[in-house]
């Protein structure tokens, strides 16, 4: 049966996400290809007791799609069209298996595209961009995943069908459809998304500026932000991402420069000339040692190119990375900055910087050799003590890749007990045997106890626990 996988060797496929470091074998893959079979396979499991992982294209990076002991996978790629374009409400819907990029393809023939971009934008699904609430390069104008959704149809473990949200910009009762976009899974399944989708702008301009450190190009954001400007995208990327991206797809960076920005304004022809101005004397302001100006749409593509390939640049020049996510206000980005530089040194691993820095989303990658004893342990070890940084600044552990198994841990660390038990008590009342991707986002309190974990308060810089690394 093509919609059933149960060979070895094709489980291989689904044994993990993005974050391959850990793997698990699931016992079956199932590939709906309609709703009904969806609603009919979790009354199913939900009888037999059966936990179900939903998985969309398998780019998530916290390891939410990992299958779980004695579970099966529900694949989601063959639910994969949509449904209709609607150019006059600027709506797209669409089955949880069409890819990011499709919908801006499908509706560039109405003037029209999807704001939020994921660097796997071509790969990854509207499905797992909702179980995550993913973001992107242009998340600080136009918002997350959860700013640009209308309506999503959710099916529970008992197989009922859910229509959480409207057409409209609000509606009565609790916010729904707010809370199940980023639950990773564990309220139900996605089956259907309705999508808001925006005109394409009049004008779109980069600039590209090169700084003689981290720290400035740090600064120069936050300023930038405080000015009251509003860039569509405001990215930095330290040397070691310059390199390797320019050597893997040559988008014209200054490989000599400790750091660049990639600043992205959009709108009206002369608001953006204003806007480009302003921007540009900020940048020199904050020590820009030099300012490149997209001069057409290629050169501007090729810029966004070289941010979006980031990721795979890296993974050529080291054995293995893990891909931390962690937000921060913007005013600490130089200084927490210099403190995971600083942790790179301690841990004797690499690490190199790539982030959504107008929204303070830091996606540090951490590098090491899965062929070295201890090098992952050390890895992550470094990873957490950047989360939980990131939490004594006043952050958070997650921008836009989610908690899955990765960062239970650190959920320990950024909530209370009182809190951690009332997101039990949510996920009891859509899920009560907990057979929705169990084991994921939230821990328990006894995981909590056994890790040592404990609740800190925001606001410290430094942390105490990370002057001692």
């Amino acid at each position: 049966m093509s919609n059933v996988i149960a060979d070895q060797a094709s489980l291989r496929v689904y044994e993990c996400d993005a974050l391959s470091a850990y793997r698990h074998l699931p016992a079956l893959v199932v590939l709906p290809e309609t709703v009904e079979q969806v609603q009919a396979l979790l009354k199913l499991c939900s009888t037999h007791q059966i936990p179900v992982v939903a998985r969309g294209a398998g780019t998530g990076l916290a390891g939410g799609a990992l299958p779980v002991e004695g579970g099966i996978v529900l694949g989601l790629s063959k639910m994969n069209k949509i449904l209709a374009i609607d150019p006059v409400n600027r709506t797209a819907t669409l089955l949880p298996g069409v890819r990011n990029l499709t919908i801006s393809e499908a509706a560039k023939v109405h003037g029209l595209y999807y704001a939020p971009d994921p660097s796997s934008q071509i790969a990854c699904s509207i499905g797992g961009n909702i179980a995550e609430n993913a973001g992107g390069v242009h998340c600080l104008k136009y918002g997350l995943t959860v700013h640009n959704v209308h309506q999503l149809k959710l099916v529970t473990i008992d197989g009922e069908l859910l229509t959480l949200g409207g057409s409209g910009l609000d509606m009565p009762g609790y916010d729904l459809l707010a809370l199940a976009i980023g639950s990773e899974g564990l309220l139900g399944v996605v089956v259907e998304v309705t999508v808001r989708l925006l005109p394409l702008q009049p004008q779109t301009l980069v600039l590209l500026a090169a700084f003689a450190s981290v720290e400035q190009a740090g600064a120069a954001v936050a300023a930038i932000i405080a000015d009251g400007l509003l860039p569509a995208g405001l990215e930095l990327m330290d040397n070691a991402a310059i390199r390797a991206t320019e050597a893997f797809v040559n988008a014209g960076y200054p490989v000599d420069a400790a750091a660049i920005l990639l600043c992205e304004l959009d709108g009206m022809p002369e608001q953006v000339a204003a806007d480009s101005a302003r921007a540009e004397s900020i940048l020199q302001g904050n020590g820009a040692t030099e300012i490149r100006t997209a001069s057409d749409d290629n050169q501007r593509k090729r810029f966004w190119a070289g941010r979006k390939a980031a990721f795979p640049a890296v993974g050529r020049i080291a054995s293995d990375y893990y891909c931390m996510d962690g937000t921060i206000p913007r005013k600490h980005l130089a200084a927490v900055l210099k403190q995971i530089t600083e942790l790179a040194d301690h841990y004797q691993l690499g690490v190199v910087n790539v982030f959504h820095a107008g929204d303070g989303n830091l996606h540090p990658l951490i590098l090491y050799d899965a062929n070295r004893p201890d090098d992952f342990a050390k890895a992550e070890t470094m990873g957490g003590k950047i989360l939980e940084l990131c939490v004594a600044v006043g952050g958070t552990i997650t921008g836009e890749h989610g908690v899955g198994t990765e960062k239970l841990g650190q959920m320990c660390v950024q909530f209370q007990a009182a809190e951690l038990q009332q997101f039990h008590r949510l996920k009891h009342a859509f899920d009560p045997r907990g057979l929705l991707n169990p084991g994921k986002a939230i821990p328990t309190l006894h995981r909590c106890a056994e890790l040592g974990q404990m609740h800190v308060h925001h606001g410290q810089l430094p942390h105490p626990e990370l002057e001692r690394f």
